[in-house]
């Protein structure tokens, strides 16, 4: 059987997680819309769905008031606000947020930048996604590259952020993958159960295992739910991501673009792949290097396997190139 593991997905085969695979028959799933997306939590316990389900709203609640940009009176707006102005004393939440988004950064050696929230408005994605399309018509702002993350300033002793003046923060590329990460660790944590929870194709396994472990299919877009299945995979730990140039589109008048920002030039990252799925350790590091796949185009099909992880690249003629290791699936499309 092709399975992806923990061990496979960045962490050192010694120290993954050691799941007994623990069946307490099939798992239960719940399945609702969040954020212009879908979501589905899943434990291997049916009778402790609905407490998995509770825990997950708890999670989902905590980050949209921290990091939302379309929410008035959120915590990521009033930093923004302050930015140049010195040191800005925020919840444990939205510095956990900022301090993933500011590694993922690193990690893809800036590919994968929180500092895009200029770049993003200038496209005009300037509210909740499913109100662009009745958006007025606009010209689009002058390009600029994003300012990076050098100079943002973090005191984990006084919970701070300091922003220097004229860089904002847009965390769409990290903090729905953190949500999924604190989200299903915390059911296994307090409900002893396995988890899976997916966010819009963020998807992470924490606890122990269905017999066989979590079948997971692959689709074009978490956003329809008639989406065509691509192919289906067996997951035995980790997390996987995915993104894509081709779901999140806008026109504003005469101008379509997607979400997906090359922070080099704060234009729209040249479309080579139409979706990119990673498998890694944590959905926080799967999202930001299929995120930053994108960007980096051609050099995607070096880049993922230099960081040991698996990655699955779908081109615009639905050429699939695998990478890493991304095993064949258990199941074709459908």
């Amino acid at each position: 059987m092709n399975t992806l593991d923990a061990g496979a997905f960045g962490e050192p085969a010694s120290e993954a997680p050691a799941f007994a695979e623990l069946a307490f028959g099939a798992p239960a799933f719940d399945r609702f819309e969040i954020w212009g997306t879908s979501a589905v939590v899943g434990t291997t316990d049916p009778a402790r769905l609905h407490e998995a389900r509770h825990l997950l709203d708890e999670v989902l609640a905590g980050v949209e008031e921290a990091a939302s940009r379309f929410r008035e009176g959120t915590e990521i707006l009033r930093l923004n606000e302050r930015a140049g102005a010195g040191p800005v004393v925020v919840s444990s939440l939205l510095f956990d947020l900022v301090a993933h988004a500011l590694w993922a950064a690193e990690f893809t050696g800036g590919a994968c930048d929180p500092t895009v929230a200029d770049a993003l408005l200038a496209l005009g994605y300037d509210r909740d996604f499913d109100e662009l399309g009745t958006a007025p018509a606009m010209t689009p702002g002058p390009a600029q590259p994003a300012p990076g993350v050098d100079g943002i300033i973090l005191d984990p002793a006084a919970s701070t952020i300091s922003l220097p003046e004229g860089v904002h923060l847009d965390l769409g590329a990290t903090a729905k993958a953190r949500a999924a990460d604190l989200a299903a660790e915390r059911i296994t944590e307090h409900l002893g159960v396995g988890a899976l929870v997916d966010l819009g194709g963020d998807l992470r396994i924490t606890g122990p295992l269905p017999e066989g472990g979590w079948s997971v299919g692959i689709v074009e877009s978490a956003r329809d739910g008639d989406s065509p299945l691509a192919e289906v995979i067996a997951v035995h730990g980790g997390a996987i991501a995915s993104s894509s140039t081709a779901v999140r589109r806008w026109r504003r008048g005469d101008v379509e673009s997607h979400h997906i920002i090359d922070p080099a030039t704060g234009l729209n990252a040249p479309e080579v792949f139409r979706l990119v799925t990673v498998g890694a350790a944590t959905c926080v590091e799967a999202n930001a290097l299929s995120t930053a796949a994108l960007v980096w185009g051609e050099d995607a099909l070096f880049e993922l396997p230099q960081r040991s992880v698996f990655g699955r690249l779908v081109r615009h003629d639905n050429t699939v190139e695998r990478v890493g290791g991304w095993p064949e699936p258990l199941m074709e499309a459908m």
